[in-house]
């Protein structure tokens, strides 16, 4: 077969890699739950929670084990996810140094968490279909 679908390999993923992934969603949306559910933002919990530490280190860990599958869309969203929010958390802090920018880091915060739970929900509800994130 020719063509630019050609290149794309799509190897079935073991189940416990599956699972595993499952895992990863349910960590990450442990610490962003413990985010809504606590006194602090959502995307601080989401970055200093312990859930979302380990998760993001098994995906670095498993990574290689998955590339090829569906699976590898999933990972490198997971970790996107973690970091963009990180820098998202940076920025916050950056403009709440500044008097005029702490509104607006208290509003780029929250937005990040809420994308955060975006984030998450999307890329479990594409994992339980079986199919890729973009």
């Amino acid at each position: 077969m020719n063509g630019p679908d050609s290149r794309v390999v799509s190897v079935v993923p073991r189940a416990g890699l599956v699972r595993l992934t499952h895992i990863i969603y349910l960590l990450h949306g442990f610490s962003a739950l413990m985010g809504i559910l606590g006194s602090a933002l959502i995307i601080t919990t989401f970055l200093t929670g312990w859930p979302s530490i380990i998760a993001v280190i098994i995906n670095y860990i498993k990574r290689s084990d998955v590339r090829g599958t569906y699976l590898d869309s999933h990972f490198s969203w997971q970790i996107r996810t973690f970091w963009y929010a990180l820098l998202w958390l940076v920025i916050a802090a950056i403009l709440f140094a500044t008097v005029i920018g702490i509104m607006l880091a208290y509003i780029l915060a929250v937005g990040a968490g809420l994308w955060v739970v975006y984030r998450i929900i999307r890329g479990w509800v594409a994992l339980n279909e079986g199919r890729p994130v973009p």
